[in-house]
């Protein structure tokens, strides 16, 4: 019979109770540690990971409030406060930095998200299964080639004297331009050659969203006489849909983060005005100047206004699709 209160099971783990008092919570986490500990045996170097490489150097962000000298030391050298922050707002240098990594990372959000989708709509569609596997190689393959390598093969694409696109020009009686000394032609090559390198392995993740649509819904479709492209349209984006928006928070998440070595190894100080974004500012005050105190004060305002953008995006996903990343 019972006794009017829950029994506890003979075995495994009592479901967490809030309301438990302190000590309950300790003796439940204890239980649960003593069941589960394989798990978090696995859990354990990728906690470690995090700790020594992502937690511990935040440390060092205080550097961007002091007067910081490497013979001192993090803890020795003096308080500045907002000083160095005043200092980069007032420096011509790092606005145009700024602003050059908010309009690359626009372009590279009007194009290169909506690539990746494209191709795997396009993928999906493909009917012939040997056809499609080497479709897929080929677009796949850019990315797992060096960052180097794709530099040099842009710089060599675009040279004036044997390069491809120059040669071409040339058969239609133009002259030949040296697009990497070029400004307006920096942020162009900048996201093409981006697109080219990440479309076809970023088309993956769509693709397995795809695989996942169930397929009754294709069937009744094609019993209603609906066309491939009514089926895309109606049926597989709408369903890819919460891929999308997960994909599109983590994307503007990542706005001020831009190929960093991807523009160090093809921008100029010819292209500065253009090509010239936070990360590679902060590299050259940081490294090259040794203003590692003004360098970690952009670094920090690049990871609150990161930090912003995808605060805001989560919740307007939240509120306005139910989509959202937490």
């Amino acid at each position: 019979m019972s006794s009017g209160q829950d029994e506890k099971p003979e075995s495994g783990v009592t479901e967490y109770d809030s309301k438990k008092s302190f000590k309950d919570k300790l003796i439940w986490l204890g239980d649960h540690f003593r069941n589960e500990w394989q798990l978090y045996v696995m859990l354990a170097p990728t906690i470690i990971w995090f700790l020594v490489f992502l937690y511990k150097p935040m440390y060092g962000l205080q550097i961007a409030f002091k007067d910081y000298s490497i013979f001192r030391g993090v803890a020795a050298s003096p308080w500045v406060g907002w000083e160095h922050f005043h200092t980069l707002f007032s420096n011509d240098q790092f606005i145009r930095a700024f602003w050059n990594t908010i309009k690359i990372s626009a372009l590279n959000l009007l194009f290169g998200f909506p690539a990746p989708i494209l191709l795997a709509l396009m993928f999906n569609e493909i009917l012939h299964v040997t056809y499609k596997r080497v479709a897929q190689t080929i677009v796949y393959l850019p990315h797992f080639i060096s960052t180097v390598i794709i530099a040099g093969i842009v710089t060599t694409a675009f040279s004036p004297t044997a390069g491809v696109v120059n040669t071409i020009m040339g058969w239609f009686g133009l002259d030949s331009i040296y697009f990497l000394t070029r400004p307006e032609w920096f942020r162009p090559i900048f996201v093409g050659t981006g697109i080219w390198q990440e479309a076809g392995f970023g088309s993956i993740v769509f693709l397995a969203a795809i695989a996942g649509v169930n397929p009754s819904l294709y069937e009744s479709a094609v019993v209603d006489g609906a066309s491939r492209w009514q089926m895309m349209w109606k049926i597989t984006l709408p369903c890819i849909l919460p891929t999308i928006i997960i994909m599109l928070i983590i994307r503007i998440g990542n706005i001020m983060e831009v190929s960093f070595e991807m523009i160090i190894l093809l921008y100029q100080p010819a292209t500065y005005i253009t090509a010239d974004v936070v990360n590679t500012w902060v590299y050259r005050q940081g490294l090259e100047s040794g203003q590692y105190d003004i360098a970690a004060a952009a670094g920090l305002f690049n990871a609150v206004v990161a930090f912003v953008l995808v605060m805001v995006a989560n919740t307007l996903s939240r509120r306005y699709v139910r989509t959202s990343l937490w």
